[in-house]
């Protein structure tokens, strides 16, 4: 049984033009104002049709067949891979928000996501390839020196060249600080770079011509530790001084991971043999540098999950339609039938709508995430851009890792819809569980990002961003209709207001504060924001009526009663300490 996906096409525009009004600050923005509702109903049209006709087909098989590693180097992508890759970078999709100076089409991240939900939502594996090249150019278009611009965006942004990130060693994941990378000066100016990097997403493969590396690595005096990173350029194949292709570098894939999903991506480990590169930046200034294709990389994830739980969403919804077991509780449905259509037993529709409301609602907060990203990009208030840039990076924890793991959350329940059909692979939905799982691991764990948010972006600020951002939520609630969302969306702030004082006074005293209660203050948080979001859709759909938006406000109903309690059990947990964590030695796990 083959997977089924319609663009959820009405859902993006509500989202984009009734929830955030992006046409008025498209049309009060000068450096946007080649961007129009016409162009980019196109862009969505077009996006649906190409996931669904072009990638959607590949995703099983891509699954089945996988990434294959041939040997000395050489790494092949499923059949059909390097056509849809060809037909995607010659549409332009890759350089949608580029830079229009190197190439690029400049369309704001409030349009780009909503392309990227649909990628990911279609084929999770290809996804990851030009998503690489994506966050590749946006570090190179903020630190890059102008020849290197020159050289490298207009290439990516076309799909000529490919991009990867190359941070992680077999020693050190999450610490960069104990890097072992080695970059040498040569006489020529650029350096040799010599290590091993693991996980590298895309690192080998036969997409594009040639692979543009950026690699973190340590100089001979550097200092110790994470202020002694630089970031290198190393590409696959040197480039001739003409913009030509030259030799082969010194870098190589030595093999590629087996996983448990995502296996038409190939993740490899990538040798670097005195491999030339060319410093990106200042020295000593790589890891500053990076944050700017792992931030996009990170929120980037949350849209991964967001994709696929659609995907099981629609999938799931329809078997529900057909699938005949039992009888309905209410009384008999199909008379002429053994059985009743499951979706008329409350426990799988309590399924289906956990995955419903978490796609609207992580939808909905991505787009407030890229509306200030794009605040901060293109905005002439230079206060406006401040506040923008400190509120994604509050955000971007929870963007990633709330939105991951309530979407593999949303997987599993739609999952469990389909039976034992769920765990047979014909079907599809195994898949997308497995594919799903890794977006809570990479690009910093969603512990990681926990850790970012409450010892980062709370304490170190002394609570000063979360409670402006909660104050703000609480002044949306003042003209908010009446709806259950309202109260409840102000009984939540009051609630994270309270636990971000626990935490920062518990921080004080308590070495283990944060890293113990992290992961459930980050959910409490998540909980408050997607209220927040149902909250903008109630005052959206406001006064509207039709089925669409009468579902809006019904969401809304089970979200308070349904999702919104846990947000009070994590920040109970979170309350409650770390001493019941740590009551327990270390040989205790022995």
């Amino acid at each position: 049984m083959s997977l089924k996906y319609s663009a959820p096409i009405d859902e993006m525009r509500f989202t984009l033009k009734e929830v955030f009004d992006a046409p008025k600050f498209w049309a009060n923005n000068e450096q946007l104002a080649h961007v129009d509702e016409d162009t980019v109903d196109m862009i969505l049209d077009e996006m649906s049709k190409f996931a669904t006709e072009v990638l959607l087909p590949l995703n099983q098989s891509g699954d089945q067949e996988g990434a294959q590693y041939l040997g000395d180097g050489v790494v092949k992508t499923p059949t059909g891979f390097q056509e849809a890759f060809k037909a995607y970078a010659e549409a332009g999709w890759i350089g949608l928000g580029g830079d229009p100076e190197f190439g690029g089409q400049g369309m704001p991240k409030m349009v780009t996501m909503l392309t990227e939900e649909m990628l990911f939502a279609t084929n999770q594996s290809f996804a990851l390839y030009p998503n690489l090249t994506v966050g590749a150019s946006l570090c190179l278009l903020a630190v890059a020196s102008e020849a290197q611009k020159q050289q490298y965006l207009q290439k990516l942004y076309e799909g000529q060249w490919a991009g990867t990130m190359c941070l992680t060693e077999p020693h050190a994941g999450t610490d960069l600080g104990i890097i072992k990378t080695r970059a040498v000066p040569n006489d020529d100016g650029s350096y040799s770079i010599t290590g091993t990097k693991i996980f590298i997403t895309g690192g080998e493969h036969d997409l594009a011509e040639n692979i543009i590396h950026l690699v973190l690595a340590k100089t001979p005096d550097a200092p110790a530790g994470s202020k002694g990173i630089s970031l290198f350029i190393v590409p696959k194949f040197l480039i001739n001084e003409d913009g030509s292709i030259g030799e082969r570098n010194g870098v190589k894939a030595g093999s590629i991971e087996h996983k448990m999903g995502i296996k038409a991506s190939a993740t490899c480990v990538m040798n670097f043999d005195a491999a030339k590169g060319y410093l990106v930046g200042e020295e000593n200034a790589g890891l500053a540098a990076m944050f700017v294709m792992m931030n996009y990389e990170r929120v980037t994830m949350g849209l991964q999950g967001l994709g696929a739980s659609v995907l099981a969403y629609q999938n799931a919804a329809a078997y529900a339609q057909d699938r005949l077991q039992g009888r309905a509780d209410t009384g008999v449905v199909n008379a002429d039938k053994a059985a009743d259509p499951i979706i008329h037993h409350a426990d799988v529709r309590r399924m289906l709508l956990n995955a419903k409301t978490n796609s609207v609602a992580a939808r909905t907060f991505a787009m407030y995430v890229a509306q200030n990203l794009d605040i901060a990009k293109f905005s002439d208030d230079t206060d406006a851009k401040s506040a923008a840039a400190q509120k994604v990076a509050l955000l971007t924890p929870i963007a990633k890792a709330f939105v991951t793991d309530k979407s593999f959350d949303a997987a599993i329940d739609c999952q469990q819809v389909f039976g034992g059909h769920g765990y047979i692979s014909e079907w599809g939905m195994e898949q997308i569980v497995r594919d799903t799982r890794i977006s809570q691991i990479y690009e910093g764990t969603n512990g990681i990002q926990s850790l970012d948010l409450l010892g980062r972006k709370v304490v170190k600020d002394g609570g000063r961003a979360m409670m402006a951002f909660i104050n703000e939520i609480k002044q949306a609630a003042k003209d908010a209709p009446d709806h259950a969302i309202t109260q409840a969306v102000i009984d939540a702030a009051d609630e994270v207001a309270a636990l971000t004082s626990v935490m920062l006074d518990a921080a004080k005293t308590d070495a283990n504060a944060i890293n113990g209660n992290a992961v459930d203050y980050l959910h409490a948080v998540g909980y408050l924001c997607y209220a927040y979001m149902y909250l903008l859709i109630v005052k959206a759909s406001d006064g509207k009526t039709g089925e669409f938006y009468d579902s809006r406000r019904k969401l809304a109903d089970y979200f308070v009663a349904r999702s919104l309690p846990d947000l009070y059990a994590h920040a109970n947990m979170a309350k409650s300490g770390a001493d019941s964590i740590m009551a327990f030695d270390a040989e205790f796990f022995a």
